[in-house]
């Protein structure tokens, strides 16, 4: 690489809950630079998911961070090419990137959802995803399986 690797840029934290993971899910959230929309929305789906699960004693933010942790991927497999052939290899993901994927996993897949608004669906997918269930669920177990068949070829590691 002939340039210099950029610099990774400072996230402020939420204006409600001061974290900035928070910000980070409204920014993947986000479309065409509507941020107050986007922090609209996070906010609404986390009230409507305090509401679906009134029994729970964590509050919405935990069950949000758990529903986050529910769909995190440990592995992934990457395409390399060996000898004309191409093998689908295991590999750990780094820790930024294992958050980003869980993050546009499930927002991803509250927007595949049916429903009203995208409070409602967004609310919905957490809920499924706090009660490991859901899209964004079985996206990351499918991901998983993926690199377990595919262990063998683990030692092409890059």
């Amino acid at each position: 690489m002939r340039k210099a690797k950029p610099k990774k840029r400072v996230i402020l934290p939420d204006p409600v809950f001061n974290d900035v993971r928070v910000s980070k899910f409204v920014n993947h959230l986000m479309y065409d630079g509507k941020k107050n929309t986007s922090y609209t929305i996070f906010y609404s789906a986390l009230d409507l998911v305090k509401n679906k699960l009134p029994n729970e004693e964590k509050t919405a933010l935990e069950i949000w961070k758990k529903a986050l942790e529910n769909v995190t991927p440990q592995v992934e497999v990457k395409s390399r090419r060996v000898g004309g052939a191409t093998f689908q290899v295991p590999t750990e993901i780094r820790p930024d990137r294992k958050e980003s994927i869980s993050m546009k996993n499930l927002i991803l897949y509250a927007r595949k959802r049916g429903g009203k608004t995208m409070a409602e669906k967004l609310a919905a997918e957490i809920v499924d995803a706090f009660n490991d269930q859901g899209g964004a669920y079985k996206r990351k177990e499918d991901m998983h399986k993926m690199a377990e068949a595919n262990r063998a070829f683990a030692h092409f590691r890059f």
